[in-house]
């Protein structure tokens, strides 16, 4: 059985965000163990189920938490006791870290001015409106909704135009117009070249952002890159494939004489479970072509994150 690998590759000259063989524990209890690796530009997901060691990581790469072991980098130097790193770095922690007495405004010029920027109020209205609150901006946190408090947060992250954003559930308390507003912002800031880094419970959001994963697992990094990469590693798990042609019977009969073939169901879509997809795909083609069926559809139906995912955790 081939396992997913974790590929812990050589830290790149520009890699904004690294983690070198870092651990963290408390007492007895290990919260990180042993994880290597290094980010550029993009976006990057983090996922695990609760208790996996996410906001531990996110809090020793933001500063706040110092590594038992190893190195935590931030553009090559040590996270911890670098205060100078908050002026490429934004942080948008899970937890309500904003003061409702405050308006969003007065929040983001909070946030401008302990930055020091020179023209703070600039600075402040300007991230307000890449957040979209610009309606709502002089009303107290206190009054807004939790997806508005969130974007409260976003905007006070952003507001000195960091290249490094780290992101905590950022999508929790969004309404579904909120949430898709905010990928694409997100996809317009990677786009940009900052390094986004997002923990998340919420698959289908990473499903359509993230150009890589990381998977914690337990304190370790049970996998990490593009998710489809991953799941072509999980030899020992059939591949299932949704196909539509002209006679889905037909085929069926003759796809089952295939080596790679393991199982196929027909219903209202013809589905395959096959043990190789590189060869399964290649001989499709010619298995149709002698069955004298036409091909409409070939379509993956476990290659999403979800399934990926479910997989590392279960093991």
């Amino acid at each position: 059985m081939e396992t997913p690998a974790v590929r812990p590759a050589a830290p790149a000259p520009d890699a904004a965000l690294e983690l070198r063989n870092v651990s963290k524990w408390y007492g007895n209890v290990v919260a990180v163990n042993d994880i290597t690796f290094s980010l550029g530009a993009g976006i990057t997901g983090l996922l695990g189920p609760n208790g996996a060691g996410k906001s531990t990581i996110l809090h020793m790469m933001s500063g706040f938490l110092e590594p038992s072991a190893g190195e935590v980098l931030v553009d090559g130097r040590s996270a911890w006791k670098n205060p100078e790193m908050y002026r490429a770095l934004g942080l948008v922690p899970e937890r309500e870290a904003v003061y409702p007495f405050l308006t969003g405004y007065e929040f983001a010029l909070m946030n401008a001015r302990l930055h020091g920027l020179a023209d703070a109020k600039a600075a402040a209205e300007r991230a307000i409106d890449i957040v979209d609150l610009r309606g709502a901006m002089d009303r107290r946190i206190g009054t807004y909704s939790k997806g508005m408090r969130q974007r409260a947060k976003i905007a006070g992250a952003l507001v000195h135009d960091p290249r490094i954003l780290l992101l905590d559930e950022p999508f929790n308390g969004m309404d579904p117009t909120q949430r898709m507003q905010m990928m694409d912002l997100l996809k317009r800031l990677a786009a940009e070249g900052r390094t986004i880094l997002i923990s998340s419970h919420i698959l289908e959001e990473l499903d359509q952002l993230a150009n890589n994963v990381l998977v914690v697992v337990s304190g370790r990094l049970a996998a990490s890159g593009h998710f489809r990469e991953i799941r072509r590693l999980m030899t020992d798990r059939p591949h299932t494939f949704t196909l539509r042609s002209s006679d889905d019977r037909r085929l069926a009969s003759a796809l089952v004489a295939h080596p790679s073939v393991h199982g196929v169901e027909l219903g209202e879509h013809l589905s395959v479970r096959a043990s190789d997809r590189g060869s399964f795909a290649l001989a499709l083609a010619g298995i149709a072509r002698s069955a004298g069926v036409t091909l409409f559809e070939l379509r993956p139906t476990d290659e999403s994150l979800e399934s990926v995912f479910s997989y590392l955790v279960k093991r």
